[in-house]
């Protein structure tokens, strides 16, 4: 049946033809047939040398209408901020003996860790586990800083960091299937200018290769970012 499902939506798209945002927002959502509400995402392919330091494309970015998930969030602050983080709407809270709960377990429920600068030489016995999966808090991701109670409530408002992977592509959720055109649009457009923005200077020619969408397990849909 899955076959069946993914060869009917592949016949809504015109493999040769890049499509206007408006045109592969609207196709994306016809063609996300699944029983679960998909996640709706961009892939583009950036005029980037990944190998080098200073052709990195990272960020930061809130969108207007959020990704339609919640995150679980883990703070790790020191005794005195504890009361703020879970005031902030942490899921977790703790210190040193969270940390050392983790490294003994080995159990990893949450999405996003942010930590005060104090916590972060303590975090170091983490940086095997959380490494590996993204997760260590970082300056450059905003989740790690003083105002726990900022970094909180940004991640809990859909806060989301992306980069380029090894071979300069960027890959970002930007909604779900059952957010409204305008919606979608609106968050591929503020996606799209985040990424534009943090071109490099070293970076030369084309900046904006290709660009894809795609629902979560939908066909690619061309569109033109430029």
């Amino acid at each position: 049946m899955k076959g069946k499902r993914l060869e009917a939506v592949q016949k809504l798209v015109e493999a040769s033809k890049t499509y206007t945002i408006a045109e592969a927002v609207a196709l994306s959502k016809k063609c996300a047939t699944a029983k679960y509400d998909e996640s709706i995402e961009l892939h583009v392919k950036l005029g980037v040398d990944a190998s080098k330091s200073d052709q990195q494309v990272r960020g930061t970015i809130t969108l207007p209408h959020g990704v339609g998930k919640s995150k679980k969030v883990i703070a790790f602050v020191e005794a005195e901020k504890e009361a703020d983080a879970k005031a902030a709407g942490a899921d977790i809270v703790g210190g040193e003996e969270l940390i050392n709960e983790i490294v003994s377990s080995g159990n990893i429920n949450f999405d996003v860790a942010v930590a005060t600068p104090i916590m972060m030489p303590k975090l170091a016995k983490l940086a095997r586990i959380l490494g590996p999966r993204g997760l260590m808090p970082n300056p450059k991701t905003d989740t790690v800083g003083p105002n726990v109670t900022k970094m909180i409530a940004e991640q809990k408002a859909g806060k989301q960091s992306f980069k380029n992977d090894p071979t300069g592509n960027v890959h970002q959720v930007f909604g779900r299937a059952s957010f409204t055109e305008a919606q979608l649009q609106e968050n591929l457009t503020t996606l799209v200018d985040a990424i534009r923005k943090l071109k490099p200077a070293s970076s030369k020619g084309v900046y904006f290769r290709s660009a894809t969408i795609a629902s979560s397990v939908g066909p690619g849909i061309k569109v033109n970012i430029s």
